[in-house]
């Protein structure tokens, strides 16, 4: 019973840190795609001001979610770094660059030297998503049973790569409706359009890589097909459907900053749909949760942890959170930067 309870701590973290650092993934997917220095300079002033105040603050989450794992679930742990530990240190090195890449583009007055960390920075927001989704997605098949040796096949597969592009698509969108909300915060209306029709282009992929997922992994990854097709999986994958739909709307209207919330709920009820196909198994179909929970001593502390943090680091998240989209906290400007 504690071991279910920690799993599902566990998925929250997820879904958190897919939420909150997919908003930052997606606007470096943005500013990637954005052109040359001239035809891109716009888009990227606006990444650099919504992103400057938060952008460190969602590794919490992800910290979170791998003390829960080597601590609540040691073998899953082992079992899921050990089979898939490429592509995850492929994923943490491109977080160290994306960050240093971010941190040093700013201050740097030289051009050329601005244009390699945003280049560092822009490609690795591209591809941390994808390793870490690609990692999902070995999980789901099943390749990366416990004693299965590092390999290849366990993440460069169809589910895998689905999952990987799902997540650089889901971090698309969720960047693209956030920066569209920011253009109109900083009162930069000629980026409000540019951003909405990425918006748009980002739910589209989406749901087109949803629907592709749900088609071609039928075989690949047949238990969790099976519960995102079925029941509460499937319920799930309706809603974040419908939530990808009121967002596409709402972006387009007057009531835009409420997209914000509709298409962190598309990406976060897109993970409960993932975790809820695949219970009770962490590793479908050879490592249940039971299986691979530690003793109930770490367990029951991991809860009273997990308690603690709700109590005195989430109210101040959100408080965070919210005076950043409400443009309270404000980035330094070129003029704080050149002193």
């Amino acid at each position: 019973m504690i071991a279910d309870v920690v799993a599902w701590v566990l998925l929250l973290a997820i879904a958190a840190y897919a939420c909150g650092g997919g908003v930052d993934y997606g606007a470096g997917f943005w500013d990637l795609v954005a052109g040359g220095a001239d035809r891109g300079k716009r888009p990227r002033w606006l990444v650099d001001h919504a992103m400057a105040p938060v952008w460190e603050v969602n590794n919490v989450w992800l910290i979170f979610v791998l003390v829960l794992m080597w601590t609540g679930f040691p073998v899953f742990f082992q079992t899921v770094f050990s089979a898939l530990w490429l592509p995850l240190a492929l994923a943490a090195v491109g977080m160290v660059l994306r960050g240093a890449g971010f941190a040093l583009r700013k201050p740097t007055r030289r051009l050329a030297q601005r244009r390699l960390y945003g280049a560092v920075f822009a490609v690795s927001s591209l591809l941390t998503p994808f390793f870490l989704g690609a990692a999902i997605g070995g999980v789901a098949s099943g390749r990366v049973a416990p004693g299965t040796t590092a390999s290849a096949d366990a993440w460069a597969n169809i589910t895998s790569v689905l999952g990987g592009l799902f997540a650089v698509a889901a971090a698309a969108f969720l960047g693209a409706v956030f920066l569209t909300v920011d253009a109109r915060r900083f009162g930069a209306e000629d980026l409000v359009g540019y951003f909405r029709l990425r918006s748009w282009a980002g739910a589209g992929a989406l749901a087109l890589l949803g629907v592709l997922g749900l088609s071609l992994t039928g075989d690949d990854a047949s238990y969790v097909h099976h519960g995102l097709t079925h029941g509460a999986g499937l319920a799930l994958v309706v809603t974040a459907a419908v939530a990808v739909a009121v967002t596409g709307f709402l972006v387009a209207g007057p009531a835009a900053g409420y997209a914000r919330y509709t298409s962190v709920a598309a990406v976060a009820l897109s993970v409960a749909a993932w975790g809820v196909a695949q219970r009770p198994y962490l590793v479908p179909t050879s490592l249940t949760v039971q299986q691979a929970a530690g003793a109930a001593a770490p367990l029951k502390w991991m809860l009273l942890v997990a308690a603690v943090a709700l109590v005195l680091i989430g109210p101040a998240l959100v408080v965070l959170y919210r005076l950043d989209t409400h443009g309270v906290l404000e980035p330094l400007s070129e003029e704080d930067v050149e002193r």
